[in-house]
C-alpha cells in the first residue's frame, strides 16, 4: 500500500466539479418524474464543500472522508443528504485510522456505502435509485482487480460498466422517492441519481486517463 491521499484528492474534487458543472443537467433528468431538486440540492452541497475543502481535517483518510460526508448532509436538501452523506461517512468508517489504500480497501469501502445507503434509503438494487449504478460500479472495480488490470484499466472498464447500467435504469419502474408516486410512467426515463453516479465516474476516469499519461 502506497500513501493514498492524491488519490483520495482526485476522486473527491472530480466529484464536487462535476456536480457543480451538471446542476442543470441533474435536476432536468430528474424534473421528468420527479421534483426537478436534485441537480440543485447535488451542486449546493457540494459548492459548500467546495468551500470548506482546504480546512477540513485531514489526520487519516477515514476522518476525512467523515468530515466530507457531515458536511454534505448538513447542506444538501431532501432526501439526497442524508444518502449521498451516509455513502461517504460510511466509506470513511470503513477506511478507518490509514492514509494508504489498496484496491481491496477500496471495494470494503464502496460496499459499506452500499448498505449505507440501502439502510438509510430502505431501497435495493432494481428500484431505480443511485445503487443500480453505484452496485455495478463496484462490482467492476472488484473483478478488474482481481483480474490484475491497471488502476487506469479499473477506472475505465467501471465508467463503462456504470454508464451502461445507468442507461438500463430507464427500463425500471421507480420504487423510492417521488418518482415511486408516478409508478409506470416513471418507465422510460433514466434516474438521475443513478445517472449522476455515471457521468461522476466518466469524469474522474478522463481525469485519471491525463494524470496517468504525464
Amino acid at each position: 500500500m502506497t500513501d493514498s491521499w492524491g488519490e483520495v484528492d482526485l476522486v473527491v474534487t472530480t466529484i464536487i466539479t462535476t456536480c457543480l458543472d451538471n446542476e442543470k443537467y441533474f435536476g432536468d433528468l430528474d424534473s421528468v418524474v420527479g421534483d426537478g431538486d436534485f441537480g440543485y440540492s447535488l451542486a449546493r452541497g457540494f459548492e459548500k464543500l467546495q468551500a470548506q475543502y482546504g480546512e477540513l481535517d485531514r489526520t487519516d483518510i477515514g476522518t476525512f472522508l467523515k468530515k466530507v460526508g457531515m458536511l454534505v448532509t448538513s447542506r444538501i436538501g431532501g432526501t439526497s443528504g442524508p444518502i449521498w452523506g451516509t455513502g461517504f461517512l460510511r466509506a470513511g468508517m470503513t477506511a478507518g485510522a490509514t492514509t494508504s489504500l489498496d484496491g481491496a480497501a477500496v471495494v470494503a469501502m464502496l460496499r459499506s456505502a452500499v448498505e449505507g445507503i440501502k439502510a438509510r434509503g430502505g431501497a435495493e438494487v432494481g428500484e431505480k435509485t443511485l445503487l443500480d449504478a453505484l452496485v455495478p460500479m463496484t462490482d467492476s472495480i472488484e473483478e478488474s482487480l482481481a483480474a490484475g488490470a491497471s488502476s487506469q484499466e479499473v477506472v475505465a472498464r467501471a465508467a463503462a460498466a456504470t454508464r451502461a447500467a445507468a442507461d438500463a435504469t430507464a427500463e425500471l419502474v421507480a420504487k423510492r422517492g417521488r418518482a415511486a408516486y408516478t409508478g409506470e410512467r416513471s418507465r422510460g426515463s433514466v434516474d438521475a441519481g443513478a445517472t449522476a453516479v455515471a457521468v461522476i465516474i466518466e469524469q474522474i476516469a478522463e481525469v485519471w486517463k491525463t494524470r496517468e499519461s504525464r
